[in-house]
């Protein structure tokens, strides 16, 4: 899976926008491109692990929400852990986070969750189609469902439809980026 992601790619240097989010180019589909869409989905990750883990350790969590995040912070921190594999030394560094205090009180933490869920599974459907090499698609949907399975279930938390919409629009990186700037969470 790493040979075929970086197949030749030297590191990645610069093309990095908005205090750590890779800003792939809007080009034709390119083992190169593939690595920066997988720098881009790697910083995501970062933010959600961090974020996961902050809520878990400041203790505001309680029942199914603790139960849930606990999973979801282990989840993500496998999901860092794979991509820096397949990323080598081509991975971006963990930028570094400031969540706000959203993540000291749980109704805060679950609108936060599902915010933040709801843009990973956003971004993953937006940059899936610009994926060239197969292995890298198989990962990147391996990691989609599962995202898509936590944004559900912190939706249902909140007291919100789990499945609102009969058809999700995929967010291209631009908008996400916009949303992931708007939160101000990664520091420069």
């Amino acid at each position: 899976f790493r040979k075929g992601a970086l197949g030749g790619a030297s590191l990645i240097g610069g093309g990095v926008l908005l205090s750590g989010l890779a800003a792939p180019a809007l080009g034709k589909p390119s083992k190169k491109q593939d690595v920066e869409i997988l720098n881009y989905a790697l910083t995501l990750e970062y933010l959600e692990a961090a974020f996961y883990a902050e809520a878990v350790a400041k203790g505001a969590l309680r029942g199914d929400v603790l139960a849930a995040a606990r999973l979801v912070r282990d989840h993500e921190r496998a999901h860092v852990k794979a991509l820096k594999q397949v990323l080598g030394r081509a991975a971006v560094r963990k930028p570094r986070f400031d969540f706000k205090n959203t993540t000291g009180d749980q109704d805060t933490f679950l609108a936060t969750a599902v915010a933040l869920a709801d843009t990973g599974v956003a971004a993953y459907a937006g940059q899936g189609p610009r994926l060239l090499q197969k292995p890298v698609v198989k990962a990147a949907l391996s990691i989609h469902s599962v995202e898509a399975r936590h944004a559900a279930h912190f939706r249902a938390l909140a007291g919100m439809s789990f499945a609102p919409k009969a058809f999700d629009a995929p967010k291209g990186m631009k908008r996400v980026l916009e949303v992931v700037e708007g939160t101000g969470f990664i520091r420069a």
